[in-house]
C-alpha cells in the first residue's frame, strides 16, 4: 500500500522547484563550538527535539506534476548524520573550504533533505555543518529550529519530550507559553477575506481600495527596475560554491554607531556591505555608474511568534545598494533613506503571493519569472536576530554561528549576517566564477565598518 502524502504547499512547492545543478536550494549553517560533540548525545538530542517535526522524518515525491511530502519508509538518522575530518593545521580556511564543498553539492532526494556533519577537529575546538533544504523551512525558522537543539551555557540538557504531549516542541522551550498565530503570511488569502468581510463592513471599502493601489504599485514598481548594471556579479554560474567570514564585530559598537548617525544597527551593517562590495569591485575597475540592487528576505511572522510549524513565511525586498558613492557618510545616508522608504511598503507580501502563484504553476513559467526577478538583483542579502546569550549544543559551547541561504535563479552571491551574544557575524557565500576570494570581501566588509564607525565619531 503506497504511504499516505501530504501536499507540499504551493510556495514550499516553488523553493523546491528552483534548485538547479548550479544552485542548490539548501540553507548552510556552521556552529564553531568549543569542543568536539558525542555523536551518541547528539543523535539522542536530534531525536528528542528534531525530529519532533515532521519534516525530518519525510522525504518529497513528485506525482502528477505535483509536490507532496511522504514519511521515508528507510529513515535512518546514519543518513542524516556524518562525522568529517579537516586537514592540517585544521584551521578557519580549512573549514571554509569543506564547507564550501558541501554547499555545492545536492542533498539526495531519496531521503529527507537535511544532513549534519560533525567536524571533530577544529581550531581548539570543533565544528558542526549542517544542510538544510528551502523547501522544508525559510531560514528565520530554521535557525529556531537549530537553536531549538541548544540550551543556556552550562545548563544540563533540557528533558526529554513527553511523547503523550502534543505541545511543540518550541513552545515548551519558550517560557511562557505563547499563543501562535499567522502572521499576513498568504497574500492572496488576505484579499480574498478581506473582500468577503466588505459585505459586513462597507467602511473597509476604502481602506481596501488604497491597499490594492499600494500593491499595484509594488508591482508595478519590481516590473519596472531595470536590470543591474553588469558587473563581475553577473557572470555565469559555474556551480562551485566559495564561502568566508569575517571576525565578529562587537554588537555594542555597531549600535554606538547608528546611535552617533542617527539611524539603526541594520542601517549601519548594510552601509558596511555597500562599502565591502564597492571596495571588491574596484578591484576589478568595473565599479557600476548607478547603484545596484540586493534582494533581502524580510519575515512574515509576527516578531514574537515561536516557530510550531515549519514552512516558508517570508517575502523579497530589494534595496539599493549606493556601491557609486566613493564618501562612506554619503554612501550612509542613501542606505539609510531606502531602508526607511521600504519599513511600509507591501514588497514582501507581494513578493510572497508571486512564489505562491508560481508554485501552482508550471516550472517552465517559474524559471522565466525567477530569472526577471533575479535580473533586479545582483546578491542576496539576510540579517537573521539569533540568541542574546551563549547557548551550548550537547555539551560544547556554541562560539560562533553562521548560516547562508541558497541564491535563485542566476544569482550567485549571498550576504549574511546573524546577531549571537553579543556580536554580529558576517559571512559571504558564492560562486567562484563571480567571488574567486570571498576572504576579501568579509575583509573589506570589516575595514568599511572601522572606517564608518571612524566617520561617525569624527563628526562629534
Amino acid at each position: 500500500m503506497t504511504q499516505a502524502m501530504e501536499p507540499m504547499s504551493s510556495v514550499d512547492t516553488a523553493w523546491l522547484h528552483m534548485d538547479q545543478d548550479e544552485n542548490h536550494m539548501m540553507i548552510t549553517g556552521v556552529l564553531v563550538l568549543d569542543r568536539p560533540l558525542d555523536p551518541g548525545m547528539f543523535k539522542k538530542l536530534l531525536v528528542e527535539r528534531l525530529l519532533h517535526f515532521d519534516r525530518f522524518r519525510q522525504k518529497v515525491v513528485e506525482h502528477n506534476g505535483k509536490a507532496y511530502w511522504q514519511n521515508d519508509p528507510h529513515f535512518h538518522l546514519d543518513n542524516h548524520v556524518h562525522r568529517i575530518g579537516l586537514p592540517e593545521p585544521a584551521g578557519q580556511a580549512e573549514l571554509e573550504e569543506l564547507v564550501a564543498d558541501l554547499a555545492s553539492e545536492s542533498l539526495d532526494f531519496h531521503h529527507p533533505l537535511w544532513q549534519f556533519h560533525l567536524v571533530d577537529r577544529y581550531e581548539d575546538g570543533a565544528a558542526l555543518i549542517s544542510r538544510i533544504h528551502h523547501c522544508i523551512a525559510d531560514g528565520l525558522a530554521l535557525v529556531q529550529v537549530l537553536m531549538s537543539l541548544a540550551d543556556a551555557a552550562g545548563d544540563p540538557p533540557a528533558p526529554e519530550l513527553d511523547p503523550l504531549r502534543e505541545t511543540s516542541l518550541l513552545e515548551r522551550l519558550s517560557r511562557p507559553l505563547r499563543q501562535v498565530a499567522q502572521a499576513g503570511a498568504h497574500l492572496g488569502h488576505n484579499l480574498i477575506s478581506e473582500g468577503m468581510d466588505l459585505a459586513r463592513h462597507p467602511a473597509k471599502v476604502r481602506q481596501w481600495a488604497e491597499q490594492a493601489e499600494h500593491i499595484a504599485r509594488e508591482l508595478v514598481g519590481l516590473g519596472l527596475l531595470p536590470r543591474d548594471p553588469q558587473t563581475r556579479l553577473h557572470a555565469p554560474l559555474g556551480g562551485r560554491k566559495r564561502i568566508a567570514w569575517a571576525q565578529p564585530l562587537e554588537l555594542a559598537a555597531v549600535k554606538e554607531t547608528a546611535h552617533q548617525l542617527g539611524g539603526t544597527v541594520n542601517d549601519v551593517l548594510m552601509s558596511c556591505a555597500a562599502g565591502a562590495l564597492r571596495n571588491y569591485l574596484t578591484e576589478a575597475d568595473t565599479i557600476p555608474g548607478s547603484e545596484i540592487h540586493v534582494a533581502v528576505p524580510f519575515n512574515l511572522r509576527s516578531r514574537d511568534q515561536t516557530v510550531s510549524t515549519l514552512g516558508n513565511q517570508f517575502g523579497l525586498v530589494i534595496v539599493a545598494l549606493p556601491v557609486n558613492e566613493a564618501d562612506v557618510l554619503k554612501r550612509y545616508q542613501q542606505v539609510r533613506a531606502a531602508m526607511t522608504d521600504l519599513k511600509n511598503s507591501v514588497q514582501p507580501q507581494v513578493t510572497f503571493g508571486l512564489l505562491d502563484l508560481l508554485g501552482k504553476g508550471p516550472v517552465s513559467l517559474e524559471k522565466s519569472a525567477l530569472d526577471m526577478l533575479s535580473d533586479k538583483a545582483s546578491l542576496v542579502m539576510t540579517n537573521v536576530p539569533g540568541p542574546a546569550s551563549v547557548l551550548s549544543i550537547a555539551g560544547a559551547r556554541i562560539l560562533q554561528p553562521l548560516v547562508w541561504v541558497p541564491q535563485s535563479g542566476h544569482l550567485g552571491v549571498g550576504f549574511s549576517i546573524l546577531s549571537y551574544a553579543g556580536s554580529v557575524q558576517f559571512g559571504v557565500i558564492a560562486d567562484s566564477q563571480m567571488v574567486a576570494d570571498p576572504g576579501k570581501v568579509t575583509r573589506y566588509f570589516e575595514e568599511s565598518f572601522c572606517e564608518l564607525r571612524d566617520h561617525a565619531f569624527r563628526r562629534q
